[in-house]
């Protein structure tokens, strides 16, 4: 079937064929936007044929003309983008903790809260005692939530298990959520996300468990397509970090690790190291680190909501880009530091709290994001050949409105796999 969107005020991030096609964005060239105005798009079936201006759609009605199955979509004073890439979440997870947001309000850091046994540990409790159908049922309603705010990729990950048994169970409900959703989701086992308290006082024993127990099992069931460590001040060491990294590497694992939220950690160092595909968070970003990064294919992930929702330092992402580094944004979506999976408001919040341009920023949540999730050769661009997941906003009067107008959503249809949603 063939989906004719028409009169579109403005195509945004294209990418002509007569080009190699970026794989990413780096330094002062987040700041460019390749669009189209007054154009057209053609999707046939799951992927995207054709593009162009509208002073060319004869061409594409007498190439359509016996197409019985062409639909079309009038876009005039609307625009289309690609659907956002999440390379960052933590959405399957059981319940919620707005108890904990009360004590962030009165004061608690995030680090008192998690000694307390709140934080990570909390929802390792509540997953425990939740039935994976349960918990498929509460993260498919989050899925459904952020596609219609414009995501069609993310990045799920584990970790609220912290044993053998719930760490699979998270594996597998994000493996069934593959099956029922229409996003693209890439999952991480997360083991070593924070230390169960009854390894406190013997935290080798669990990174010892994590090797030796988890990684088997996850591999045996290919239940995972990339591995993550919290390596930060107070949950796991860069030692640690590397004994885990180098075991998941035999099973064919590729990193994408927490690092320098809390401290500057040796996170961003050691995930460069082990070819990380992407190193996330980094509020503590030095020379050293720019320096690292720059010798790397590892993308730099910022996660906007959860240093706004926890009141954390922000991330010298200006000076990042100045040094010639890409920057990828993505949500964090989790039940105790970002709970929200709205990738337009981390455009407005990057725009707002990091002065990054909207260009910056649509290049940070489209091709960069989708980089991060190793996706970028099906989606991230408006390319040929790519896969169709798009959106079309409300009648706005410029593409600067998305991130400005931060308090509505500005999606009218959204389209995955070529279908309206």
């Amino acid at each position: 079937m063939k989906l004719l969107i028409k009169n579109i005020k403005k195509l945004v991030q294209i990418e002509e064929e007569g080009n190699q096609l970026k794989t990413k964005v780096s330094g002062k060239d987040m700041n460019k936007l390749n669009c189209i105005d007054n154009a057209y798009l053609l999707i046939n079936n799951d992927f995207i044929e054709d593009f162009g201006s509208m002073s060319e759609i004869e061409v594409i009605n007498k190439k359509n003309k016996d197409c019985e199955y062409l639909t079309e979509i009038d876009a005039e004073g609307r625009m289309v983008f690609p659907s956002f890439c999440d390379s960052h979440t933590h959405l399957v997870y059981a319940g919620s903790r707005e108890i904990e947001y009360i004590d962030k309000i009165k004061g608690l850091s995030y680090e008192e809260i998690a000694k307390r046994g709140g934080g990570i540990l909390n929802s390792s409790k509540l997953l425990h005692n939740t039935s994976e159908e349960e918990l498929i049922a509460q993260a498919f309603e989050r899925l459904e939530e952020i596609k219609m705010f414009g995501t069609g990729a993310v990045e799920i990950k584990s970790g609220y298990g912290l044993s053998v048994e719930d760490e699979i169970k998270m594996l597998r409900v994000i493996k069934k959520l593959k099956e029922i959703s229409p996003l693209t989701i890439k999952s991480t086992f997360l083991g070593a996300h924070a230390v169960p308290a009854e390894y406190k006082s013997n935290q080798k024993a669990y990174v010892d468990l994590i090797i030796n127990k988890m990684l088997p099992k996850v591999a045996e069931e290919n239940l995972a397509d990339f591995v993550d460590v919290f390596c930060d001040r107070g949950f796991f060491t860069v030692e640690e970090t590397d004994r885990i990294l180098s075991a998941a590497a035999k099973y064919g694992l590729r990193p994408k690790i927490h690092a320098n939220e809390l401290d500057y950690s040796g996170g961003i160092q050691i995930g460069v190291k082990h070819n990380a595909l992407s190193v996330d968070h980094l509020e503590y970003t030095g020379d050293e680190e720019i320096k690292a990064l720059l010798k790397s294919n590892t993308m730099p992930t910022i996660l906007p909501g959860a240093a706004f929702f926890l009141g954390m330092v922000y991330a010298p992402v200006r000076k990042m880009m100045n040094a010639g580094l890409p920057i990828a944004l993505a949500s964090d979506f989790n039940p105790g530091s970002s709970p929200s999976g709205n990738m337009q408001f981390v455009c407005s919040l990057a725009c707002i709290a990091y002065k990054m341009t909207p260009e910056e920023v649509f290049n940070a949540t489209t091709i960069n994001t989708a980089y991060a999730m190793d996706v970028n050769k099906e989606l991230g661009t408006i390319a040929r050949g790519k896969k169709a997941n798009v959106f079309i906003t409300k009648p706005i009067p410029s593409y600067e409105f998305m991130p400005y107008a931060f308090g509505s959503n500005k999606i009218e249809k959204v389209i995955i796999n070529g279908k309206i949603q």
